[in-house]
């Protein structure tokens, strides 16, 4: 029970929680101002530690980012966090978890329709309601998962991918010059189809010239105006991609110019926000359609498959974790194979001796 500190005046909560070895532990809070906001921090800690269902979903978010916090990378939790506290907390998050139905989900859904988002946007925002409950099932018996009841909003398929043809490419690259920084950039983006993270966490140490690879081992970011070194998106985006001999060239003159550039430096110590910029400029002095910085992944996937590259291949280029992704997304770039299969078809009967013979 909640007490008051005769010292200070002010209120402690206090509660027990168990440790892992079934232990139970005292454990207390000082510093609130009234009563009430004592009584209701012990309430939420309660409720934490026996992880009820009786749980507003605003309290279970915090017992889900907790649960998750070894698993996911910092980004990805500030990203979804903020998706929730946009697009879920304002609807539910006062509401028990074990009371909210699938006709209330269906009920937010028609609303987030009607706010203009795109459909991988819609189909995101439905996804981090759908941990939260899939968690909440799997992990804190749950018993029913009001989600499973209803169909998802939004879409994944990219069947609208932006891309830019190599015409369109070198138009643009022309606007800049050659040898630049910038120039390089988008050198690397269009014929790799490295990330941007991945790029801007580029150092000399990554370069082989001799093999002409580069190591894909790490991905930068920015955030609350510090720069953040992380592992890649998955650990399938832990690669080495073959790079022409052109590009090779580009980067080692590139190196050369930065005379004593460290090994471990960044190549270039810029972040995401200046790249776009940069891009949006020579979009327009080049007349080309606008398309964003990752789109150059997309270009550089558009490239390989007009060139008959095989899905696997650009699986491992690209480092995504599962073949099912690239064929998701890039699958309906691969031109139809069943015009094909029927002239191999027809190939092989006219090369049969009975070919002029039908039989019943």
């Amino acid at each position: 029970m909640a007490y008051k500190e005769k010292d200070t005046k002010k209120w402690t909560a206090q509660w027990f929680e168990t440790n892992a070895k079934g232990e139970k532990k005292k454990r207390r809070k000082r510093g609130f101002s009234t009563k009430k906001e004592a009584l209701e921090y012990e309430r939420q800690k309660k409720l934490n530690s026996s992880r009820s269902m009786d749980m507003k979903l605003s309290e279970f978010m915090e017992v889900y980012f907790e649960d998750k916090q070894n698993e996911l990378k910092e980004r990805t939790m500030k990203n979804k966090r903020y998706m929730m506290e946009q697009h879920i907390i304002p609807y539910f998050g006062n509401q028990m978890m074990s009371e909210i139905s699938a006709s209330q989900i269906i009920q937010w859904q028609n609303e987030m329709q009607t706010k203009g988002f795109s459909e991988s946007y819609l189909r995101m925002i439905q996804n981090q309601l759908t941990s939260l409950f899939t968690h909440a099932s799997r992990i804190y018996d749950l018993h029913t998962n009001p989600c499973k009841k209803v169909k998802r909003m939004g879409n994944s398929d990219s069947r609208s991918l932006d891309f830019w043809t190599t015409e369109e490419y070198q138009q643009f690259i022309q606007t800049i010059e050659p040898g630049t920084r910038y120039y390089l950039i988008f050198e690397i983006l269009f014929w790799t189809g490295c990330r941007i993270g991945e790029l801007l966490a580029l150092t000399p140490a990554d370069i082989n010239f001799e093999r002409n690879q580069i190591s894909i081992t790490k991905t930068y970011y920015r955030t609350e105006r510090k720069d953040v070194i992380t592992e890649p998106k998955t650990k399938q985006s832990v690669r080495t991609i073959e790079i022409p001999e052109f590009l090779k060239q580009e980067i080692k003159q590139f190196i050369e110019g930065h005379y004593g550039m460290p090994e471990n430096e960044r190549l270039f110590p810029i972040v995401q926000e200046a790249v776009q910029h940069k891009m949006k400029q020579n979009m327009v002095k080049a007349g080309v359609k606008k398309i964003r910085v990752h789109d150059l992944r997309h270009s550089h996937v558009a490239y390989l498959i007009n060139k008959g590259i095989e899905p696997i291949l650009i699986k491992e280029r690209l480092g995504h974790k599962d073949i099912r992704i690239t064929l998701n997304t890039y699958g309906h770039l691969y031109p139809n194979q069943q015009r094909r299969i029927a002239d191999l078809l027809d190939n092989e009967q006219e090369k049969s001796p009975n070919s002029g013979n039908c039989q019943d």
